[in-house]
């Protein structure tokens, strides 16, 4: 985990999120308040912009820098729940993680997560892609950096038939089954990133 790999999973999470701005964004006015693409943008843009900085740390404090820039420049309840994720992560795993390690890291993320936003599987938010996830990498096996982005696609593609719980999108009730969960899209698109960047 060098400085140059921590850069290359910088630029690949911010490309995922700028390449598919207008999907977020759409996704997000079908059951949002439709911000969800540009805030997702201006935080990844802004942890880019600090890329050099954020890079020479440690993985565990590069991804509480990371966490704590999209706070302070993500809007909306976005902001809160991925500063909270990457948050939570850097202060789980350890500078050279296992897998072994971010199947438990993710784990606690989740749990900081669900508490942040007082939500939980099944209520179409971004855990539904998470959970998937960190199931995954818990079961380990080979060929994972192949086999995550087809988990979190499908985990993603799974909220679409839920009606929405928590946020905005439960203020819709019914209305909000159909419709794909934004922060689940964002969550799968960054976590197919990681796997390509890596698994390159």
């Amino acid at each position: 985990m060098d400085d140059a790999l921590k850069k290359k999973l910088i630029e690949a999470m911010t490309g995922a999120i700028v390449s598919h701005t207008d999907e977020l964004t759409a996704l997000d006015q079908a059951i949002g308040d439709g911000d969800h693409g540009l805030n997702m943008k201006r935080g990844f843009e802004a942890v880019l912009a600090d890329m050099g900085p954020i890079s020479a740390k440690p993985l565990p404090d590069a991804l509480q820098a990371i966490g704590t820039t999209l706070v302070m420049k993500v809007g909306g309840a976005s902001g809160p729940l991925y500063g909270t994720l990457f948050m939570a992560l850097g202060k789980e795993l350890p500078p050279e993680p296992t897998v072994t390690d971010l199947a438990r890291a993710l784990a606690a993320a989740i749990e900081a997560v669900k508490a942040r936003g007082k939500s939980d599987l099944g209520q179409k938010t971004m855990l539904d892609v998470l959970a998937p996830l960190q199931v995954a990498l818990a079961h380990g096996g080979t060929d994972l950096t192949k086999r995550l982005p087809e988990v979190v696609k499908d985990a993603a593609e799974a909220t679409v038939p839920l009606r929405a719980i928590r946020g905005r999108a439960s203020f819709l009730g019914e209305r909000s089954v159909g419709h794909m969960d934004p922060g689940a899209r964002s969550s799968a698109l960054l976590a197919t990133a990681i796997c390509n960047t890596i698994g390159a």
